[in-house]
């Protein structure tokens, strides 16, 4: 692997999945593979599990791990030819390279503005650093992705499958905020490569990018995507067609004990308790969201080793 920015720099899926699981049950079993390597995390975002996770993944590797917060530090200049007597300080021509120097792996945390879906489809944070980096880079969500939750997801649903090719449901929820598409965007992406029976269920308006859902059967009547589910990962998002915008109608989506059924539930976490799922889903054993959480350390731990090997 050179680099891990969407889930098609994975050659092999399941290998991986089946490499990260007894990566678990020996975490550090490959601990002097990052020795005198540098990991370089970069937040343009506010963190929890991606920032934890992966700094204890790289650290089970054998690591020196780098933080910096660029929101809090300056603002980086994307564009070509600009003239930069403004609040820009420094342009990612010069900012990647350098970067380049201290690390081996830089990882990446952007968030879209969801003001501009051209801009935010275009990944100009993330795809900067590809085009002038000289290490290998690491989404850690992106714009329109989150590769790393992805795998994590995978790791999750694998444990936990009891068939071979289990039912599977992406739920909207409603939430108080517009928030992005990429945890989305990036399940989906991942139900298109393992072996499920898969739904998207969405209120009318809340349509993701087709370019992505592609043939995905996509079902407006919750309860009746729900019925015979395996899993029911719940999700927001704001609207795609009328762009980052959200309403407070709908609070009928929320997932309630009744309406899970005998399904899992899954969520990426953080997650508004009584908004987006209701306590007694969260507090029953149907709940894997603390053990999805897990799973993200074995997830990037795995990623990073690869590209280690790599080097």
């Amino acid at each position: 692997m050179k680099k891990y920015t969407s889930l098609n720099d994975i050659n092999n899926l399941q290998e991986t999945i089946n490499k990260a699981i007894l990566l678990k049950k020996d975490p550090f079993k490959f601990s002097s593979i990052g020795k005198n390597k540098t990991l370089v995390m970069l937040f343009f975002n506010a963190s929890l599990r991606t920032r934890l996770s992966t700094e204890k993944a790289a650290k089970n590797l054998g690591m020196h791990v780098s933080v910096l917060n660029i929101s809090n530090a300056w603002s980086l200049e994307f564009e070509d030819g600009t003239v930069m007597n403004l609040t820009s300080s420094e342009h990612i021509k010069e900012a990647a390279k350098v970067i380049s120097q201290y690390a081996e792996i830089i990882a990446i945390r952007a968030f879209p503005s969801l003001k501009n879906k051209e801009k935010d489809a275009s990944e100009f944070v993330i795809n900067n650093f590809i085009k002038y980096a000289e290490v290998p880079i690491v989404n850690m969500e992106s714009a329109t992705d989150h590769p790393l939750q992805a795998l994590a997801d995978a790791i999750t649903i694998t444990e936990f499958k009891t068939v071979k090719k289990p039912k599977v449901v992406l739920s909207w929820a409603p939430h108080p905020k517009a928030l992005p598409h990429s945890v989305a965007n990036a399940f989906v992406h991942l139900m298109h490569k393992m072996e499920v029976d898969f739904t998207i269920t969405h209120p009318k308006g809340y349509e993701l990018d087709t370019s992505i859902t592609k043939d995905t059967l996509i079902e407006h009547d919750q309860h009746k995507a729900f019925e015979n589910a395996d899993f029911i990962y719940t999700k927001n998002w704001s609207s795609y067609l009328d762009y980052g915008k959200t309403t407070n109608k709908f609070s009928n989506w929320m997932i309630t004990k009744k309406n899970l059924g005998n399904a899992k539930f899954m969520h990426c976490l953080p997650i508004r308790r009584n908004v987006v799922a209701e306590d007694e889903v969260l507090d029953s054993d149907n709940s894997l969201v603390i053990k999805q959480a897990n799973n993200r350390t074995y997830a990037t731990q795995i990623v990073l080793k690869q590209i280690l090997e790599n080097l």
